[in-house]
């Protein structure tokens, strides 16, 4: 995922498209959900029910994919899922993470992205209903020229009154025991939105969510902690020398988010800092870095001993196939296609290229830390699992383990291994408050970020055994 920590759009559409939007949409679309029997690239029909749309909030046009469970949809919960960015489309979520299709990476040989099942989806045991937030994001769209800015706080607004409508379109699942998940980013936006809910389902005269806990994975939960927790997690790595370390900690003073211009110590110790670890792929630090976004550099730029160690240098402009972003390009391919978006129902002429993830949000980033969310939450009676691979530089798992024991909650289970096929799948640990609130912590061993990208399975065992209430 990826961080647009500037939050400002310049120069977005021309004068000419914005007109044509304006004569185009002004006019209030009826919003609602389809049906999605086939799919281009998927053999027959569908073995699950996917359905697509758009929820209008405001002068917003959201887009939805919603699974409903293969198990017992009746009964099985309700998931609103959110992925991070901010800016990626929810379909990642349901491609890559927790959905029950993936693409046909290993056979792939060009034209159109082959789709297939995929078993180990949390459609399994819950139904899913994918998201597309902030506006902007995948196939959301504004009617107004105004509509296009956004924030933190907006878009919690507009995602809870998004969900308020579905759940009044589609009264089947309004009973259904409910929770708010996502990843990344979304890890700011889902303890909020929790949040609303809990405020409002106060309110006798307005619809009452079955609302029982939360999810987030690979959370960014506060910038400072998490951007700290990179120099200690690169310390806990090997990747910099007690010697590196100890100088940064003394000059900086533990505090590596935000340095005082004039302290030139400090800047001195974090770039050598830098200089061992930027290198190292944020996402897994086991894999190649070899972002396609990201202007590569040349052989001379690397070390003489690169060669030794089997990494080659990239002079095109897509990754290689043992690159994990060979991938993500396969969306661009797919969800462009014209066919494609038919299927999807998307509104014709309404947007330009689709992105999986938009880099040009007309976005302020005005929530710093949810912290005292998650810390106002545990005065309910609800339960959270916190998911991190123990292998993602990005938010490394000790910033997050450090603002879970910020909470001050009692520990009900100790820290201990957790198994998959009689192996060590990762590690948890769980905290619980006097008002029955649970927040459990769970690592998957080897997983970058976001941890379901890498270790999919494993992370469906451990979202169903902690949904059933089972033994992690």
């Amino acid at each position: 995922m990826i961080f647009n920590f500037t939050g400002r759009r310049e120069g977005m559409f021309s004068t000419i498209w914005v007109c044509f939007l304006l004569l185009l949409l002004s006019p209030e679309l009826i919003s609602g959900g389809e049906i999605v029997r086939r799919l281009p690239g998927f053999d027959g029909e569908l073995p699950f029910k996917l359905e697509t749309g758009y929820i209008n909030v405001d002068e917003i046009e959201f887009f939805y994919y919603f699974v409903e469970s293969e198990g017992n949809p009746q009964v099985d919960p309700l998931f609103l899922w959110l992925t991070g960015g901010p800016g990626c489309t929810a379909f990642s979520g349901l491609i890559y993470e927790v959905g029950p299709m993936e693409y046909d990476i290993s056979n792939y040989t060009g034209g159109l992205p082959k789709l297939r099942y995929y078993p180990y989806g949390r459609t399994q045991v819950s139904s899913m209903l994918f998201l597309d937030q902030p506006v902007g994001t995948g196939f959301s769209y504004s009617r107004t020229a105004g509509g296009w800015h956004t924030s933190d706080s907006l878009s919690v607004e507009q995602s809870y009154q998004f969900l308020i409508k579905w759940l009044k379109q589609h009264p089947q699942y309004q009973s259904l025991p409910f929770f708010v998940g996502g990843d990344s980013y979304a890890g700011l936006i889902v303890p909020l939105i929790t949040k609303r809910i809990v405020q409002e389902n106060r309110d006798e005269r307005k619809l009452n969510i079955n609302l029982k806990g939360y999810l987030v994975g690979s959370p960014l939960t506060d910038f400072i902690i998490d951007k700290n927790s990179k120099v200690i997690y690169a310390h806990k790595m090997g990747f910099i020398s007690d010697e590196i370390y100890e100088n940064a900690r003394r000059s900086c003073n533990e505090n590596y988010a935000i340095v005082d211009p004039a302290n030139e110590a400090c800047s001195l110790a974090l770039r050598d800092v830098e200089k061992c670890t930027e290198d190292v792929s944020d996402r897994d630090i086991l894999k190649p870095k070899c972002d396609y976004r990201m202007p590569m550099k040349s052989a001379d730029e690397f070390s003489s001993g690169t060669e030794q160690f089997g990494l080659s240098i990239l002079t095109n402009a897509e990754p290689p196939p043992y690159c994990i972003e060979f991938s993500l390009t396969h969306n661009n391919i797919w969800a462009n296609d014209d066919g494609v978006q038919e299927a999807l129902h998307v509104r014709k002429g309404i947007l330009g290229r689709w992105e999986r993830c938009n880099n040009s949000l007309s976005y302020i980033n005005d929530v710093r830390s949810v912290v005292h969310v998650h810390k106002e939450l545990s005065l309910f009676g609800l339960r959270a699992l916190v998911e991190s691979g123990d292998h993602d530089f990005s938010i490394p798992y000790v910033g997050t383990l450090q603002w879970i024991k910020s909470l001050n909650l009692k520990i009900t289970d100790k820290w201990r291994p957790w198994y998959l096929d009689n192996q060590v799948a990762g590690f948890t640990s769980t905290y619980s408050s006097d008002h029955e609130y649970h927040i459990t912590f769970a690592s998957i061993k080897g997983a970058g970020h976001p941890a379901p990208e890498y270790y999919r399975r494993e992370c469906f065992y451990l979202f169903q055994r902690w949904l059933h209430h089972q033994h992690i």
